[in-house]
Order: structure tokens, then C-alpha cells, then sequence
């Protein structure tokens, strides 16, 4: 990845302002628990970018979220900036589907090598139920965050990150741990950003992460809010379409979103 061009812009973006020497975990949880979750782009069909200086531009500088792709590229080259560590995307398949088909590889995560020599996966990018912080890459280390429980399982050829929740371990995604080049990157984020019947595509969804719950929206026919709070069960709310923007400036950071004449939602910047 290139260097970031503001890397104090960016850590002021997560909340850690003057933090050029935090470590891994620190700058993972900032990242993952300061910015939200969001695919308004694809939802609106406007191009999802995924050239350094536009991630910065939209993420840091216009305090916008986004997605997978978006978030994890950016947390690379902030690490990458911030100096000593080897950044390695690669491609994953969600396993959360309920009907249990095979998903594409449409999620993207990071295999960092820290300072240290150590050696973390690393995902600031899994909507508003995913990782606090990274997890050793090695199988059957059980790791706690914050009371969420999260491991790294084989499955033939493929690691797998499972979360403890409802009293068993259940898949969230399972990935050929293998760097993924540019070009697989680019081509797996326009087919998530623009496929017909891609999900993030046909509704939206917006996610955040905080240690004590995952808090996710999701809107297609009808507007649904996810909660869990840590060692809870889930609660699934059902949202009226014209509080939609209210609740997602309240609980998820995300201004500017309105209610078009036609029934759909869209994000307004102002002074675009």
C-alpha cells in the first residue's frame, strides 16, 4: 500500500490524536469503535473507490464510513504509515448466510506482521459485529475482547474467525490464508459494489462496534436494527423508513442521510 498522505488526520479520525506510537491493538479498536459501517455508494450506485487518496478523502477528511474493502485498505496503510509492520490483504467468504449458500469473496481482511515479529488478522470491516481487536493468526487460540469471544479454526483448506454467541461458536467468515493481488481486490469490490443482486446493491446496511455491543441496521423492504449486547442475546427492532435518518445521526454517527420523495434514502453531503 502507499504511505497515507495525512497519517495525523487519520489517527485524529479514530480518536487517537498525537498517537503516532500506538500499538497494533490500539489503533485497531480506535479504528473499528470510531467509524461507521455504510454502503450508501454502492446502494445509490455511485463508484466505490478504492485508491488510497479517495479512501482518505471520504473516510478521514469528509468523515464518512464504508465498507469492507474500504475500511480494511485504509487501516493498511495507516499501519503501513505508521511504520514496522507488513500489511497482507486477502479475500474472504462470508458464512453467516441463513439458507446457507456460498457466499463470494466479498469480504476483505488483513494479515499484519507487527514489530515484534508477531502475527495478527486484523478486520476493522465486518459491519457492526465484528472484531475489537485482532486475533493471533494461529488456530484454536481462543481470545477475549471486552467479554466478546472470538478464534481462528481450520476447515480443510480454509481459516475460519468464529464468535462465541447463544452458548456455541458460530462461523463468521472463512478465507484461504493466501495475500490476494490488487487486481482480485479490484475486481471482488466492483462485483460487491455493483452486481444487480449484490446485497449492498439492493438495501442498506450500516454497522457500529463499541466494547459493551454490536449494533447493525439493516434496510431492504423494511428497516430492522440488530442489537447485542456483550454476553446478551440479540434483539431484532423493526424501524419505521422516515426515522431512519434520525437513528442513523443518533446511534451510528452517520449525518446526512434523508428521505427522498420516492421512498428511498440517500446521503446528502453539503458543500459537494
Amino acid at each position: 500500500m502507499p504511505p497515507l498522505t495525512a497519517v495525523e488526520a487519520y489517527l485524529d479520525r479514530i480518536g487517537l490524536a498525537g498517537g503516532a506510537d500506538a500499538g497494533l491493538a490500539e489503533v485497531h479498536r480506535a479504528h473499528a469503535t470510531s467509524i461507521t459501517f455504510e454502503n450508501f455508494d454502492s446502494f445509490t450506485g455511485t463508484p466505490v473507490s478504492l485508491r488510497l487518496p479517495d479512501l482518505e478523502d471520504k473516510i478521514v477528511a469528509r468523515r464518512r464510513g464504508g465498507y469492507c474493502f474500504e475500511h480494511n485498505l485504509l487501516l493498511a496503510a495507516a499501519l503501513e504509515s505508521l511504520g514496522g509492520r507488513q500489511v497482507e490483504p486477502m479475500l474472504a467468504r462470508v458464512r453467516m448466510n441463513p439458507d446457507g449458500a456460498r457466499s463470494p469473496l466479498n469480504h476483505l481482511l488483513l494479515r499484519v506482521t507487527d514489530r515484534d515479529g508477531s502475527t495478527w488478522l486484523a478486520d476493522v470491516g465486518f459491519g457492526g459485529g465484528g472484531l475489537l481487536d485482532p486475533l493471533p493468526f494461529e488456530t484454536g487460540t481462543e481470545t477475549e475482547q471486552s467479554g466478546w469471544r472470538y478464534r481462528l479454526v481450520e476447515d480443510g483448506p480454509e481459516l475460519v474467525v468464529q464468535v462465541f454467541q447463544d452458548g456455541a461458536w458460530s462461523d463468521m467468515y472463512g478465507f484461504v490464508p493466501e495475500p490476494a493481488p490488487p487486481v482480485d481486490i479490484e475486481v471482488n469490490n466492483w462485483y460487491t459494489a455493483t452486481h444487480p443482486e449484490s446485497p449492498f446493491v439492493t438495501g442498506i446496511m450500516a454497522g457500529l462496534r463499541s466494547p459493551e455491543r454490536c449494533l447493525t441496521l439493516f434496510v431492504s423492504e423494511q428497516a430492522i436494527v440488530v442489537e447485542r449486547p456483550v454476553g446478551g442475546a440479540s434483539t431484532v427492532t423493526e424501524v419505521a423508513l422516515e426515522d431512519v435518518p434520525a437513528l442513523l445521526a443518533e446511534r451510528f454517527g452517520l449525518r446526512g442521510v434523508v428521505l427522498g420523495t420516492d421512498g428511498r434514502l440517500a446521503l446528502v453531503e453539503h458543500g459537494r
